[in-house]
């Protein structure tokens, strides 16, 4: 299941590369830097990649998910820092079936 969630969210990184000035290094695959210290993205940029990786994982697991939610902003490591660990909490939440 990680494998597939990772894909989706590289896809859907690769869209927002599109019309992103500094682009996310998508090559790097899970190691890459989204938000935070090291990301790319500002907060406008991580909420249109969250919603693309919604969708799509609605769209290809039927599964409903909230990922900017008060879980995820409490952690103490943050799940978007990089495509690896919003694709670890993702896929923990379609197994909680949040």
């Amino acid at each position: 299941m990680r494998d597939k969630i990772l894909s989706l969210i590289i896809e859907a990184a690769n869209e927002l590369n599109q019309q992103l000035e500094n682009k996310i290094p998508i090559d790097r695959g899970a190691d890459a830097p989204l938000y935070g210290q090291d990301g790319v993205l500002d907060s406008l940029g991580l909420v249109s990649l969250v919603v693309s990786v919604e969708q799509a994982i609605e769209d290809q697991n039927g599964a409903r998910i909230t990922l900017a939610d008060e879980s995820a902003m409490s952690q103490n490591r943050s799940p978007f820092r990089t495509i690896g660990s919003l694709a670890e909490y993702a896929e923990r939440l379609i197994q909680k079936g949040v």
